[in-house]
């Protein structure tokens, strides 16, 4: 943040502390040192403001700070008109600049999420998970050559987690028929996993 250089009753006189804010910006634009001035006046408000915005403490001083750059170096953009004063237009920028942070903000959170230590110990490690897949691949393969009566056999009880009575009502057979099925794909799976290992 802006830092208090403790001599400003040095810098500029009383006249200085009590002028409006539109003549300290206007006049700030010829003696730079004069912009502290408006710091002092708004920062802790603009703080309190993109916080209610931000949430987070850094993010917030950082759109304040931008704020305050914005306004010095597009302070001969300010035109006064009745019924604004310079504050209006000086939040209209730090309301404009936070919430476009935030959409950002919130764009990222969308994309990445902050793991906690404890979800890190739940990830799966990769070179199991790779294996896991290339099983996996092997057993599809497998399947995929086996005839299609015994491959969707096993791909019901084994894939989809079917017991054998369900099997049965979905295969229109009695459940000592799809055990005997399920034996024979069983053996035909072995034989069709060997074959595509060589």
């Amino acid at each position: 943040m802006i830092q208090d250089v403790g001599r400003k009753s040095s810098i500029w006189g009383v006249e200085w502390t009590e002028a409006s804010d539109e003549v300290v910006l206007s006049e700030s634009r010829t003696r730079p040192e004069l912009f502290e001035l408006l710091v002092d006046r708004y920062q802790d408000a603009f703080l309190r403001k993109a916080k209610s915005i931000l949430y987070r403490q850094e993010d917030a001083e950082e759109m304040v700070q931008d704020t305050f750059t914005r306004i010095y170096l597009y302070a001969d953009r300010f035109v006064p008109q009745e019924g604004a004063q310079f504050s209006s237009w000086a939040y209209a920028i730090l309301i404009r600049l936070c919430f476009t942070r935030y959409q950002k903000m919130k764009k990222e959170r969308g994309r990445t999420m902050e793991l906690e230590p404890e979800a890190y110990e739940r990830i799966a490690d990769t070179e199991a998970f790779l294996d896991d897949l290339t099983i996996r691949n092997e057993v599809l393969m497998a399947l995929a050559r086996m005839p299609e009566t015994a491959s969707r056999i096993l791909r019901l009880q084994f894939l989809e987690g079917k017991t054998q009575e369900e099997i049965a009502v979905i295969e229109g057979a009695s459940v000592a028929a799809v055990k005997t099925r399920v034996h024979r794909a069983k053996k035909s799976f072995k034989e069709a996993f060997i074959y595509g290992k060589k």
